[in-house]
């Protein structure tokens, strides 16, 4: 491989290369903020080399060094030739192993403790075509890159051990909440993962076509991408709030976002000002990670929910936004009764003489009350659209 101003030459393109990127610059806000926040901890990394001992890290790497095939020069080529591709563009100071496991349910994960190992189905490999699985591997790169290894073979530990723990009293509830929290974070990390192999790849309709195949085969002839996008609009927008809770409870099981989301979420930020600069070479780098601050991390991921409540148009979230604009414009009213803001249209009443200024006054008092809860009025507005 040869470098040209911070891009990869490879046969028919160029793709750009991110010397020293951040996971920052690709995570999703709420993944961050975790992440984060976990990192700043005294003795975190102390305490989960504790727990190493208890984790089958060791077993999952001899089962899959016994009865896998490890990619190679000599075997796979193609796949190390994608693999040690993502990492270059990527960064990354070590190309983790790969393996291919015999399964034909298309899939791939990013396991390990000490240290990461990439592992994808014989399945996912016979569905997907070149540009379609360099997306995936730099997907499960970007696992690598953001730490997310580690959560991820817990999620597996503890989904093992509550399966295993299910016939004692509550001892499977206990576990099974630690589940779903860690399953929560890591549907936000698979949409990080995503925006990580568009990084790789750097060609959208790949990454969709290699969505839209994990949902439907490999019957690409017969489908369509913005068919498949308008279903994930269909879903986000159809029922009424019955279906808004059966949404909720279908993906609770699950470690993944559904593939229709995905592809909506993806085609969202590639559409964005976050990705188009990191594209032309502005992006957060891992030697100022130290100096993250963990409030800012979590006010992204507060903004991020907000901005997806108010523009989401599910009937419950919808709910939630109008809710949440009535109680803002309700607590606009009574600052202005409290505060006096508001006495003007009282003394409205009073004389014809003082109309002008009155009314003035009146249109302060609503000007105050529509400064405090702006976001709650154009919330509003989007309501009925």
């Amino acid at each position: 491989m040869t470098e040209n101003s911070g891009h990869e030459n490879l046969p028919g393109r160029q793709r750009r290369r991110f010397p020293g990127i951040s996971s920052r610059a690709y995570e999703h806000p709420a993944d961050r903020s975790a992440l984060v926040a976990l990192r700043r901890l005294s003795g975190f990394d102390t305490v989960f080399k504790a727990l190493s001992g208890l984790l089958p890290e060791r077993s999952l790497r001899l089962l899959f060094l016994s009865d896998s095939v490890r990619v190679s020069d000599a075997q796979f080529a193609h796949l190390n030739t994608m693999l040690r591709d993502a990492c270059y563009i990527l960064d990354l100071e070590k190309v983790p192993p790969m393996y291919v496991t015999q399964d034909p349910k298309p899939n791939a994960m990013c396991i390990g403790l000490d240290e990461p190992i990439i592992v994808v189905t014989t399945g996912l490999v016979e569905l997907l075509d070149e540009e379609e699985m360099r997306a995936v591997v730099g997907h499960e790169a970007g696992h690598a890159l953001s730490g997310h290894a580690v959560y991820r073979t817990i999620l597996l530990f503890l989904t093992n051990l509550a399966m295993k723990v299910a016939w004692i009293p509550l001892g499977n509830v206990a576990i099974m909440a630690i589940v779903t929290a860690l399953r929560e974070w890591f549907r936000k990390s698979e949409l990080s993962a995503d925006r990580a192999g568009l990084l790789v790849g750097q060609d959208l309709q790949a990454s969709m076509r290699g969505l839209m195949k994990i949902a439907g085969g490999n019957h690409l002839h017969e489908m369509n991408v913005d068919a498949f996008l308008e279903q994930a609009e269909e879903y986000e927008a159809g029922g009424d709030l019955r279906d808004s809770v059966l949404k909720i409870l279908n993906v609770l099981p699950r470690s993944h976002p559904f593939t229709t989301v995905r592809a909506a979420e993806l085609k969202k930020w590639s559409e964005s000002r976050d990705y188009q600069r990191i594209m032309d070479g502005h992006y957060p780098k891992r030697e100022e990670d130290k100096e993250t601050s963990v409030s800012d991390s979590f006010r992204q991921s507060a903004s991020s929910y907000a901005s997806d409540v108010r523009g989401s148009k599910d009937p419950l979230m919808k709910l939630v936004s109008d809710i949440a604009g009535g109680a803002g414009d309700l607590g606009g009213k009574l600052r202005d009764k409290f505060t006096g803001t508001a006495t003007g249209s009282g003394s409205a009443t009073g004389t014809g003489t003082g109309t002008g200024t009155e009314s003035s006054s009146g249109t302060e008092g609503r000007d105050a009350s529509d400064e405090g809860d702006g976001t709650d009025e154009s919330g509003r507005n989007d309501g009925p659209r």
